[in-house]
């Protein structure tokens, strides 16, 4: 019999705005994701654009149940703030670890940045 579970990753309905999101990508997103594409990252998987509950991540990856958020101007006001601390709190209430950058930091400081996120990698795998 199968268990009756809820799913939270990549729900059908969402398939739209995943596929919007991929196709309007900002600048460091594109970039990031010629970074990190094809396990370049320590052999890791990143996905980019997956749907985790109702909210839309930027980049996931399984194998450290790791989501990378890059943030623009737009993150940057009071009522962002909020959401990003909700969508936050979400993701870490099923198990996930979370970490934010600017876009601008993805730019001009990319080995800073891959260094953080190879600090979240499980070094027993």
């Amino acid at each position: 019999m199968r268990q009756n579970s809820k799913k939270i990753f990549n729900k059908k309905e969402l398939k739209p705005r995943r596929k919007g999101l991929r196709n309007n990508s900002t600048y460091a997103e594109v970039f990031f994701w010629q970074q990190v594409k094809d396990r370049q990252l320590e052999g890791r998987k990143f996905r980019r654009q997956t749907s985790i509950g109702s909210y839309v991540v930027d980049f996931y990856c399984p194998e450290e149940k790791l989501v990378v958020e890059l943030d623009g101007d737009v993150h940057f006001n009071t009522e962002a703030v909020d959401y990003d601390k909700e969508r936050t709190e979400f993701l870490e209430s099923v198990g996930l670890k979370v970490i934010r950058f600017e876009n601008q930091d993805v730019l001009s400081n990319t080995e800073y940045v891959l260094s953080k996120i190879k600090e979240y990698f499980d070094k027993q795998t």
